[in-house]
């Protein structure tokens, strides 16, 4: 499975974090390894002291295609899911600082535990899907 992810694409979390606002979308990935097993603990790992998190809407990419027209990107997603994404924060801003890539800081071993998908036609306006995290749920995860 390829983890394609998009930063900086909510303005409150850009102002929360001092950021600029990217013209572009900024692009990242994450490894296989960064998905969490079903039913599996959340490891907080040891090379870090300052891991955030964010629940994030995820969609499961149903045909291959490339250079798509924005008006035809929805014929090539199929599904929709909640994921939270996991950030060595500390690893991340030492990264940007040097101008390096967030590899470390966000695609480490169970980083990326994502729900099961359900089919878009269970949702009634794509633009507008509430969702939530409730941080005792994250707690329960992590060991």
């Amino acid at each position: 499975m390829k983890i394609i992810a998009i930063g900086r694409n909510y303005a409150a979390h850009i102002d929360e974090l001092h950021n600029e606002r990217p013209e572009e979308p900024i692009i990242f990935t994450k490894p296989d390894t960064a998905l969490a097993k079903p039913n599996q603990p959340f490891y907080i790992p040891d090379f870090s002291g300052d891991i955030h998190y964010e629940v994030e809407l995820v969609l499961k990419i149903s045909k291959t295609g490339k250079n798509i027209h924005e008006k035809f990107a929805g014929r090539y997603y199929d599904s929709i899911g909640l994921g939270i994404d996991f950030t060595a924060r500390d690893l991340q801003s030492k990264a940007k600082e040097k101008g390096l890539p967030w590899a470390l800081a966000k695609g480490f071993d169970g980083s990326a535990p994502i729900s099961d998908f359900f089919p878009i036609d269970r949702f009634p306006d794509l633009k507008n899907i509430n969702f939530s995290l409730i941080s005792s749920a994250v707690a329960n995860l992590c060991v």
